[in-house]
């Protein structure tokens, strides 16, 4: 109890810096378009003939603009429909509310009814939902959060759900994603994607300053110097209000620019295969650390950077550092001439930041077997057959047949940075990982804001990483 307890407090802590993350940041998203008409439906038949009922008033405060939702509780939800609770709130959302309605276009089992998530609040209204037997009938999960959502009984097994629909995930996932899902033999999740850190570049502001496309149509950078090169050129013609990178001083983003620095630089993993022992190199950590800081010391990341997508965005960044979940955004973004790369080998190897997102059943007694079975179904087919939209986000997707597709390979980019699941350091399979991340990016954050240098920071890293040891 004690356990399940310190996770509930360190996990929503560390929501409320995840805010970088897959689905956390950017354009409006129109996930919930389609619950939220049907909410806008069902109170708009109870008002009076005074107006909107307080009800409907009550409702309305629940809708952000964004379309993400304080209270899922509160939302009116089809008792026909499977309820789907979502955390896509950024430039993916849309992409996941076509995958719904294309979905329930095909005359399923079951339609699902979308509810997207303030994002901060995800994994704590989860809990909290499941605990009270009101969750959802489908979730999403990231791969590094279901180690504890298994360990909390958060979510069930789908091993039997699969077996009667005659799924093999063997024969339609890499070995790695389906080791991601699975808990002392059990299937707990369905694989969707893997998304990575990697880097985008503004293509005219290269061209201003001089810096040449290779022959693959990316930019030469082998070593920290070479970046530090390429920083340089584009500094001379990025204006005051601009920006060489457009990088957050706090958060996700720097924090997986140092997980990936400390991994090419041979860095040993932080916690050993059963989470019990920290194994962090602090030396290697110490120097991924200074030269993240130094890239704010060189004045290439301009200072009160909130949204460092919406940054890239608006044209005043020559560089944006970010995860692939941007490029759909980036897409439509007016104006926007960007290239998207694989993250650059800037030390000894060429390794970077990822995790995946899965789509999970979470423990539900209301919930019927028949229910239970047709969320599966959903979970599956979403994967499958809705996987080359869920590109179009710019998420890797997780299923080898999309991947081999050529639609998949049709669209733009994405074969660029595909490669980045093959160097994708994952975090451990640790159940208190969500804990141990939020300590992380606090320490680290010291040293990015100037508060202490490197070595107290990790000092103080090391500590958090031994304190939140199962």
């Amino acid at each position: 109890m004690r356990r399940s307890k310190k996770w509930m407090a360190a996990l929503g802590a560390a929501a409320l810096v995840m805010s970088a993350m897959s689905g956390c940041t950017g354009t409006t998203s129109t996930q919930t378009a389609g619950s939220t008409q049907e909410t806008k439906g069902t109170q708009e038949s109870k008002e009076t003939a005074s107006g909107e009922t307080s009800a409907a008033a009550e409702e309305t405060k629940n809708v952000n603009d964004d379309g993400t939702v304080n209270n899922p509780e509160k939302v009116a939800v089809d008792a026909n429909k499977l309820v789907m609770w979502s955390l896509f709130s950024g430039g993916d959302g849309g992409f996941m509310s076509k995958m719904i309605e294309d979905y329930n276009g095909t005359s399923p089992t079951k339609q699902v009814q979308s509810i997207m998530l303030v994002w901060a609040d995800y994994y704590t209204k989860l809990q909290t939902a499941v605990a009270a037997d009101k969750g959802p009938d489908i979730g999403i999960s990231h791969a590094s959060s279901l180690p504890q959502l298994v360990e909390d009984g958060v979510v069930q097994p789908i091993t039997p759900y699969l077996n009667e629909l005659g799924i093999d995930l063997s024969q339609h996932y890499s070995q790695a994603s389906i080791d991601a899902v699975t808990f002392d033999g059990e299937v707990y999740a369905v694989p969707l994607d893997t998304h990575a850190e990697i880097m985008y570049f503004n293509k005219n502001i290269l061209e201003q300053a001089g810096v040449a496309l290779n022959g693959s149509g990316g930019v030469d950078i082998k070593s920290a110097d070479d970046f530090y090169a390429v920083c340089e050129k584009i500094k001379s013609v990025i204006p005051a209000d601009g920006s060489v990178i457009a990088l957050t001083s706090n958060g996700d983003d720097p924090y997986r620019l140092w997980w990936a620095s400390y991994f090419q630089m041979g860095g040993t993993p932080l916690v050993s295969d059963d989470g019990k022992k920290v194994t962090l190199d602090k030396e290697k950590a110490v120097k991924a650390a200074e030269f993240v800081k130094g890239l704010y010391d060189k004045g290439y990341v301009k200072e009160g950077i909130d949204d460092h997508q919406k940054f890239f965005q608006s044209g005043k960044a020559g560089i944006c550092i970010g995860g692939t979940w941007a490029v759909g955004a980036f897409e439509q973004t007016d104006n926007l001439n960007f290239i998207p790369v694989p993250f650059p080998k800037l030390f000894d190897t060429d390794n970077c930041w990822a995790d995946s997102h899965t789509f999970i059943l979470p423990t539900k007694k209301a919930r019927n077997e028949a229910d239970s079975k047709a969320a599966v179904e959903f979970m599956v087919s979403a994967s499958m057959k809705g996987g080359v939209t869920w590109a179009g986000s710019g998420q890797i997707p997780a299923c080898k047949e999309v991947l081999a597709s050529d639609e998949y390979k049709a669209l733009p980019y994405r074969s660029s940075y595909m490669s980045e699941v093959e160097k994708a350091v994952l975090p451990a399979k640790v159940s208190t990982f969500n804990g141990m991340k939020k300590g992380m990016i606090d320490s680290l954050d010291t040293i990015w804001t100037g508060k202490g240098d490197a070595n107290s920071g990790i000092d103080t890293l090391y500590d958090e990483l031994e304190s939140n040891l199962p």
